[in-house]
């Protein structure tokens, strides 16, 4: 019997220097929310998305499943060392909810 070689080598993970200050880009679409942060270099530190935090069809583009996704994202941010970040939207209608809702778990910390 032949054996199952793995001819995939393992991706080595990317270092990615975190200040103190940073960039959130939100890019909310008609179907989902995508919120990623990055450094000053646009290396992304952390992302998320409402399809991420288990939102499914429509409900993936509430103002909910936004702060969900928005929360998620700065955590990690905070956690690996995070500070303060300027915030870029992209969205086909009045950006309202998406910087709202990152407005009350980032900016404010």
């Amino acid at each position: 019997m032949a054996k199952a070689t793995n001819t995939k080598a393992a991706a080595k993970k990317r270092v990615v220097k975190v200040d103190n200050f940073g960039d959130v880009h939100i890019s909310a679409s008609f179907n989902n929310i995508i919120v990623s942060i990055t450094n000053k270099q646009g290396q992304v530190i952390s992302w998320s998305s409402a399809g991420k935090m288990g939102f499914k069809g429509s409900k993936k583009n509430t103002p909910y499943a936004a702060q969900l996704a928005a929360s998620d994202a700065a955590k990690t941010a905070i956690d690996a060392g995070l500070k303060r970040a300027d915030v870029f939207v992209k969205d086909p209608a009045p950006a309202v909810k998406a910087q709202s809702a990152l407005s009350r778990t980032l900016v404010s910390r």
